[in-house]
């Protein structure tokens, strides 16, 4: 079907007919599921609840206020695509290509993620409560203000990552890699980051009561005024952290 849509568009230039006519057919084909490949179509509002759209290719899609609830789309091509808005709630999104892709506001409650490509994604303002994204790559990914209560990012890759106030209870980050992440007054009560690499992270204001730190690698990284009332740190690597002003586990604040 991606041949045939090659085709139409090319008869359509041949025959002086603008680009738009192909690709309004190549969003009828994919609509009407004809087609599972529809790269730079314009699809807002989309209804594509529970479809079953396993390695699809939308790289580049406009796919605003989409919905897309419980649908299957373990590999499929969102790169540089805009969901923002979109309903992916409980959808199947296992080693799906999002990089670069725009998700404001998106609703992704539940779903499965699990090493799927966000390298540079705006997930600003998501919603992610647990849902599972084991190793993720999320390098660079925009997280500001996101919702992750409870969600899985176990072995994840959030380099320089922006968390800036983000929802971060009761998540687990064993052994995920935040070097350099922004974390600044991000919510982490109760999670667990046992062994994590947070060097040179921005944990400055960010609550971390009763987070799990053990043998973490906290060095270099900003934990000023930050409240570490009940954390574990067993094992934890501080050297250089700056702690200065930070409520620390014995109740006592850091000079």
């Amino acid at each position: 079907m991606h041949r045939r849509s090659t085709f139409v568009l090319g008869s359509l230039l041949a025959l002086g007919l603008p680009a738009t006519s192909a690709l309004a057919q190549g969003e009828g084909d994919f609509l009407a599921g004809r087609t599972k490949a529809c790269p730079n179509c314009t699809l807002e509002r989309a209804a594509l609840k529970r479809r079953d759209l396993a390695e699809a290719d939308l790289a580049g899609a406009n796919l605003t206020g989409a919905v897309l609830h419980r649908a299957r789309l373990p590999r499929a091509k969102f790169a540089g695509a805009n969901l923002t808005d979109a309903n992916l709630n409980k959808t199947d999104l296992k080693n799906a290509a999002f990089a670069r892709a725009t998700l404001v506001r998106a609703m992704l409650y539940e779903s499965d993620l699990s090493a799927a490509d966000l390298t540079g994604a705006d997930l600003s303002d998501a919603k992610l409560q647990k849902a599972r994204l084991v190793r993720a790559k999320l390098d660079g990914a925009n997280l500001a203000e996101a919702i992750l209560t409870g969600a899985r990012l176990d072995e994840a890759s959030l380099r320089a990552a922006k968390l800036a106030a983000a929802n971060l209870v009761e998540v687990t980050l064993r052994r995920a890699n935040l070097e350099g992440a922004d974390l600044n007054n991000a919510g982490l009560v109760d999670a667990v980051l046992r062994e994590a690499n947070l060097k040179g992270a921005n944990l400055s204001e960010a609550d971390l009561f009763g987070a799990d730190l053990s043998g973490a690698d906290l060095s270099g990284a900003d934990l000023s005024e930050s409240r570490l009332t009940r954390a574990i740190l067993t094992g934890a690597n501080l050297d250089g952290a700056n702690l200065k002003g930070a409520l620390m586990p014995d109740g006592s604040v850091h000079p």
